[in-house]
């Protein structure tokens, strides 16, 4: 009996895993030490809900299982060379580059300690001493300061380096001596390796000084003859790329090879590349690898629960010279490239000014319409993105109320929603759904169901979901939705209506699921939802469906239903 670390948890200013006891075998392979489960961040959560399998069964409740509080271990495990004294651990370190260090570690969280990319990011913007301090007890030492630049160069490397996962250990594979000497590389020496590689390969750096840093990074972390591993390889690498003779990936044999062939290229899993070009073609899956390996932008909701626009919102970008446009598609939402970090240093988040909140999620918004007056319910609510712009929508008439399961996050919904001065339109319900409506007494006006999925539409923000993600998922994810879909159902007055939506581009989540259901429940009709977005969203059969690559938004889905009187 072991123990297998599923999410990542912030509370005040330290970050801790929850854990829960599992049956798991070792290996000797890196890569099965990587098969930890990941949970979804917060952040992610505001523009869909992504669901985590080892802790569902779709037939049985959605609530996680009950865990129990570790800390990340203190300190990795070093090999001492042959014939070298032992070495004493040097607390402070001005020679190693403190982003390259703070990545490495980050990286040992996100795939050892099953920790998620984007709530990473968000714990180290603007905090300098509390990425260090992870540093000092993972690895030993510390550092120098980690000033706004280093913390940017963290985000980029971190993210890039997940997203090039694959590609990347094509390229280090194919430099090693042997493949036995890559499957039998500790960890955090293949996160340097992987370091290096993306840094010489996507970001262009000065190639010999990403050398110098990184082997002394090995050196320091681990021993002397790790350093030596790294200087050859690097070395390596960086006549192959000035010659332009990277080893090639071949693209080629029947179509089972040549998804493995894109899906080293493009550094995506096998099964989504399969998956991908039986629904969009081959062209279309590689713009949208493509896009899903580019580094995202995000957009912002100015709070008009407080009474703000965008145009104030765009006053307070100014005035913190972040680079910014407007939305093309609704009026409170401004577009941010860069400079996520001076919003959240400036404490516009903080505050309740705005919220971030991708535009394909305010679209689904925009069809559900809330208007003053009305009587709504969100049914998987938590954390509350959606459920925060309606309760906007309303100015104060009507009520909302908002059902989840997990009785913590409906927490951070209520401090949020007070946070936004909407709080008295909302009430939160405890529960799952698929009870609840069973004993429901109250019809709504209009139902909002944001389902789980497999978030397959924002693989761009979310940079380690796609390693996570598994194809058996789909069938469990298909289930619940279809389980849930019925129970809010259930909830909708005659009159009413029902609006389904994931952040799934996957035509079986959601066309698929919408048909199904339309085939038991005769009583409902689609609603097109031309009325309510641009036609450019729309499909054929009057379904919202966002495109990442056409849009250049996140990838969304909604079906508007109207049940009969």
């Amino acid at each position: 009996m072991g123990v297998q670390i599923v999410a990542e948890v912030s509370t005040g200013n330290s970050v801790q895993f929850l854990i829960q006891k599992t049956m798991m075998q070792t290996s000797n392979s890196p890569a099965s030490s990587f098969r930890h489960t990941i949970m979804p961040s917060l952040p992610q959560l505001l523009s869909g809900r992504i669901l985590h399998f080892a802790k569902l069964s779709a037939t049985s409740s959605y609530e996680s299982h009950s865990t129990e509080k570790v800390k990340f271990p203190k300190k990795i495990s070093r090999k001492p060379d042959s014939g070298s004294p032992p070495r004493k651990t040097q607390k402070l370190n001005l020679e190693v580059s403190p982003h390259r260090a703070v990545s490495a570690v980050r990286l040992m969280r996100i795939e050892l300690g099953g920790a998620f990319a984007d709530l990473l990011n968000e714990q180290g913007k603007g905090s300098g001493d509390n990425e260090m301090g992870y540093v000092e007890r993972t690895l030993g030492f510390r550092t120098r300061h980690l000033e706004d630049r280093d913390l940017r160069l963290v985000t980029e490397i971190v993210g890039g380096t997940i997203r090039w996962r694959r590609y990347l250990d094509h390229l280090i594979l194919s430099l090693c001596h042997d493949e036995s000497t890559f499957r039998s590389m500790e960890p955090l020496l293949l996160q340097i390796l992987r370091i290096g590689f993306y840094e010489i390969t996507k970001l262009d750096m000065p190639p010999y000084a990403v050398v110098d840093e990184n082997v002394r990074l090995a050196k320091v972390a681990l021993r002397p003859g790790a350093g030596n591993l790294v200087n050859g390889i690097l070395r390596k690498l960086i006549v192959l790329k000035e010659s332009d003779s990277l080893p090639a990936v071949k693209v080629d044999g029947d179509d089972r090879q040549q998804a493995r062939g894109l899906a080293t290229l493009y550094s995506h899993p096998v099964w989504m590349v399969r998956r991908w070009t039986k629904y969009f073609g081959w062209d279309e899956a590689i713009k949208l690898m493509t896009w899903n390996n580019s580094s995202p932008s995000f957009s912002l909701r100015a709070n008009t629960g407080k009474g703000l626009t965008g145009a104030d919102l765009v006053s307070r970008l100014k005035m913190l010279k972040v680079p910014h446009e407007p939305s093309l598609y609704l009026d409170d939402f401004v577009r941010i490239k860069t400079g996520m970090q001076n919003v959240i240093q400036a404490g516009l988040l903080k505050e309740g000014f705005c919220a971030v909140q991708d535009e394909s999620a305010g679209l689904v918004v925009s069809i559900v319409d809330p208007q003053p007056g009305e009587n709504i319910i969100d049914c998987c609510a938590a954390p509350g993105g959606k459920t925060l712009f309606m309760a906007s929508c309303l100015n104060g008439q009507g009520t909302l109320f908002a059902v989840d399961i997990n009785e913590g996050r409906l927490r951070i919904l209520k401090e949020t929603a007070k946070l936004h001065q909407v709080i008295d339109v909302i009430s939160t319900i405890h529960a799952d759904l698929r009870t609840f409506s069973t004993d429901k007494v109250v019809e709504w006006d209009k139902v909002l169901l944001d389902a789980p999925c497999s978030g397959l539409g924002v693989l761009s923000k979310r940079a380690d979901l796609r390693w996570n993600r598994k194809q058996e998922d789909m069938e469990q994810l298909k289930h619940l939705q279809d389980e849930l879909l019925d129970s809010a159902s259930r909830l909708v007055k005659p009159g009413g209506v029902l609006i389904y939506s994931t952040c799934s581009i996957d035509p079986e989540e959601n066309e698929e699921r919408i048909e199904d259901f339309l085939l038991s429940h005769p009583e409902f009709d689609i609603d097109p939802v031309n009325r309510y977005v641009p036609e450019d969203f729309v499909t054929t059969r009057g379904f919202y469906m966002s495109n990442p690559v056409k849009h250049e938004l996140d990838g969304a889905f909604a079906a508007r239903l109207v049940r009969s009187q």
